[in-house]
């Protein structure tokens, strides 16, 4: 589904870019650049999307700490992440939906500025080389034994100064954090 919607946004932006200035090689190149890079402009809309639901739960994250009681709080929590859910989707479809105007209107125009037809038709030989490919394929695995190693070497450090921050905002609030709950233990028989 999402490379169908791919495919049509790209052939919507091109022929959007098309009757925009036809003829002309810049655009035809610039419109295929831009379609090279679809699948990270589908991760920006991913980080989009992202952005808006944790500004939403940022936002009612206090109001509902202080105002869903304790006992209807699990049920509560159930019912927010679907509508959530619910928001996150049609965020999703909404911002996905605006990708194809965006790319005619502001990315093919802004590569037909600021680069010429021959840098055009290198940087889609970049984008279509096996080795670009292979590395993009590769970049999220990458990524992750970065950010496993990063993790791992920092935690320490991290757990230690948040300690450090608990005790100088319980002196500014006036009293500490609520500690975890603690785990209820298995009864012996």
């Amino acid at each position: 589904m999402k490379k169908l919607l791919t495919a049509l946004l790209i052939a919507g932006c091109t022929f959007s870019a098309a009757s925009q200035t036809a003829n002309d090689p810049k655009l035809e190149w610039a419109t295929k650049v831009v379609a090279l890079q679809q699948a990270d402009l589908d991760g920006l809309v991913g980080q989009l999307v992202g952005t808006a639901a944790q500004d939403i739960v940022a936002g009612w994250a206090p109001r509902f700490d202080s105002a869903v009681p304790k006992a209807r709080q699990a049920k509560a929590t159930e019912e927010f992440n679907a509508e959530l859910a619910k928001f996150t989707a049609d965020a999703n479809k909404i911002i996905t939906g605006k990708v194809g105007q965006a790319n005619s209107d502001a990315l093919i125009p802004a590569y037909m500025e600021r680069f010429s037809l021959d840098e055009l038709k290198q940087l889609a030989a970049f984008f279509e080389s096996p080795v670009i490919k292979k590395y993009k394929t590769a970049t999220p695995e990458l990524v992750d034994v970065f950010v496993k190693k990063l993790v791992a070497s920092t935690q320490p450090d991290i757990l230690a100064r948040a300690k450090q921050f608990d005790v100088a905002a319980g002196k500014i609030v006036g009293s500490a954090p609520a500690a975890p709950a603690a785990k209820p233990q298995p009864q012996k028989k």
